[in-house]
């Protein structure tokens, strides 16, 4: 057996461990932490035979989509050099990195760092991803530096590097092989979104004629699958809005200024980030676009 082939046997197995786990996977870059496909939120997947087929073609990373994967993984970062120093709050406690930070907000919770124990790996770039389910009932979506310097999350339309990656030649690697626990209470109530204020329903008008009817109906029916959506699914949603609007947009009868707009309002109200959101409108309307569609006469 190769270099090559060993390499790609070892990622394989590592993607179908994770997939065993219950968590949507998709193939990164060689050596990368980029997707290798677009849509990969939407395409990550548990399915063995699709992994199987997808790693027989290249070595690829693995990419574990959290929001699909209902997972929250805390990314503990190290300092990136001399001039990377913490903010005076957690100077005065000595931080000297993302761990340390962390470690300090459990204390101040009363909480030690790893009760519950969980799931965790080292990442390439020395920090730590700490795995933790999502609470039932509470949509949490990625964060940075929310809870404190180095410390970033990733949940609902995020992903990490899944472990038995390489990146740079540095790998990331399992060092608590055990279940992975439920997001201790404290860190659910740190991360929840403040609650969105009263929201007016999102609806177009068109011209009164038969075409206006039929865009209008259309365009509202896909606002309200995005506003209507469920926890863990307003990403989804709106992509699969996108397709459908994109559809127009390519058929002639839709701005796509204007459908992006619209789009990205309905995103807003349930609580999804502008720019994470406009870049699922794009990927959306280009699908969309292969297949353009227009009022019949």
């Amino acid at each position: 057996m190769t270099h090559s082939s060993s390499k790609r046997e070892a990622l394989l197995s590592a993607a179908l461990c994770a997939a065993e786990r219950g968590w949507h996977i998709f193939p990164l870059r060689v050596g990368d932490k980029r997707p290798a496909t677009t849509e990969w939120e939407s395409r990550a997947t548990t399915d063995r035979e699709r992994i199987r087929r997808c790693w027989s073609h290249a070595p690829y990373n693995i990419g574990v989509a959290t929001g699909p994967s209902r997972l929250v993984v805390i990314d503990l970062d190290t300092a990136k050099g001399p001039d990377d120093i913490p903010p005076a709050e957690w100077a005065e406690h000595g931080a000297r990195d993302g761990a340390d930070v962390f470690r300090f907000l459990a204390e101040r919770h009363d909480e030690h760092l790893f009760a519950p124990e969980t799931f965790g790996v080292a990442t390439g770039s020395g920090g730590a991803h700490l795995y933790y389910a999502a609470p039932e009932g509470t949509e949490l979506r990625n964060t940075a530096g929310k809870l404190g310097w180095k410390v970033d999350t990733r949940a609902g339309g995020g992903y990490v590097v899944g472990p038995g990656s390489t990146v740079n030649h540095r790998p990331y690697e399992v060092t608590a092989n055990v279940p992975v626990a439920v997001l201790p209470e404290w860190l659910t109530e740190l991360l929840r979104p403040a609650p969105l204020p009263p929201q007016k329903p999102i609806t177009v008008a068109l011209a009164p004629d038969r075409r206006g009817k039929w865009l209008q109906s259309a365009i509202n029916g896909e606002l309200e699958r995005v506003t209507g959506s469920g926890p863990d699914q307003h990403n989804n949603a709106l992509y699969i809005a996108s397709v459908a609007l994109g559809q127009l947009v390519a058929g002639g009868e839709l701005s796509e200024p204007e459908v992006t707009e619209w789009l990205a309002a309905a995103a807003l109200q349930v609580g999804q980030g502008d720019r994470e959101a406009r870049r699922t409108i794009a990927s959306g309307l280009r699908t969309g676009a292969r297949r353009p569609r227009a009022v019949a006469a």
